[in-house]
């Protein structure tokens, strides 16, 4: 299986290095190396390569032995460094899904999930970007609770990009103050994410980071990564539908909940809609002064800028 992605790779590494096309075809060629799958207990890399050779003349071909290692030795090195790096940077990013699913079956989603979606970024932050996208794409893998997992997965990507994500100039009472609502579109923040959940994730994840802050501050073993110890269990959260922004405030990340009308009218914004019709949206049920004191939140945290 070729990772989405990444382009095909030549059957053999270029003798010489004359052109700037050799350097790619050889880069192209260990990228290959280095992400396919680790296999056996000891996190080895396959004995052949895709095409029945065997790998250790493939890695003969751009390594070269030193008096103590093979050239296949010292590829591995380098596709052991790449897999557990990478392996320990979703862990990291993914606490909750940690929890929902046990060790086990987080480690085979982990190692399955990044076979098919390698990291593609210059940067750690983009990892689990496509992880939600997997999940639905391959159930297997998360089944019998695929959706728990994809809701959790969607979660922890938003916390990701409300930590770092863009931020524009933040909407000030004066730049709406002569605009009609008939006319006036709001943009709602980069960083900032809506969801639509069907359990209330937001309680479990804090219920998660609680526990592991409690096991570290016994114990001086590192335990965020796929070597660590097995956790207590938590029991996985009941069926609630909650609607919850996640975003940043004084350069921290939140989780906050809102009333249902009240997420109507964030998704109308979000979506290009007019003041007038977001209140619209929200529905009939909804009063003025509920919208007065929803406005008046999300303008002091900042949850509005200008339209591009």
């Amino acid at each position: 299986m070729i990772p989405v992605g990444l382009k095909p790779p030549s059957k053999h590494a270029p003798r010489r290095l004359r052109t700037d096309a050799d350097l790619r075809t050889l880069q192209r060629l260990m990228t290959h190396t280095l992400v396919q799958p680790l296999v056996g207990a000891d996190d080895e890399l396959p004995a052949r390569w895709r095409d029945g050779r065997p790998m250790a003349e493939v890695a003969a071909e751009f390594i070269k032995p030193n008096d103590r290692l093979s050239s296949f030795e010292r590829l591995q090195i380098y596709a052991r460094c790449y897999w557990f790096r990478v392996i320990d940077g979703v862990y990291a990013d993914c606490p909750g899904l940690r929890a929902l699913l046990g060790e086990k079956k987080f480690s085979a989603l982990v190692r399955g999930f990044l076979a098919k979606y390698p990291s593609h970024s210059y940067t750690m932050r983009n990892l689990c970007a496509r992880l939600p996208r997997f999940i639905r794409e391959e159930p297997r893998w998360t089944a019998p609770h695929t959706a728990l997992a994809h809701a959790m997965a969607r979660f922890e990507w938003a916390q990701t990009v409300a930590f770092d994500g863009e931020a524009r100039s933040r909407l000030t009472p004066d730049d709406i103050a002569d605009a009609p609502p008939a006319r006036l579109k709001i943009a709602l923040q980069p960083y900032l994410s809506l969801l639509a959940l069907d359990w209330p994730l937001d309680d479990y994840i804090v219920a998660v980071k609680k526990r592991n802050a409690l096991r570290g501050d016994a114990s001086n073993t590192v335990d965020h990564g796929p070597r660590g110890q097995a956790r207590r269990r938590l029991p996985r959260p009941r069926r609630q539908r909650v609607f919850i922004v996640v975003h940043r405030y004084d350069e921290r990340l939140f989780y906050k909940r809102v009333e249902r009308l009240a997420f109507r009218m964030l998704e109308a914004l979000a979506a290009g809609r007019t003041l007038a019709q977001a209140v619209a949206a929200a529905g009939r049920g909804v009063k003025p002064e509920q919208v007065r004191d929803w406005f008046a939140t999300w303008m002091e945290l900042g949850w509005f800028c200008r339209r591009k």
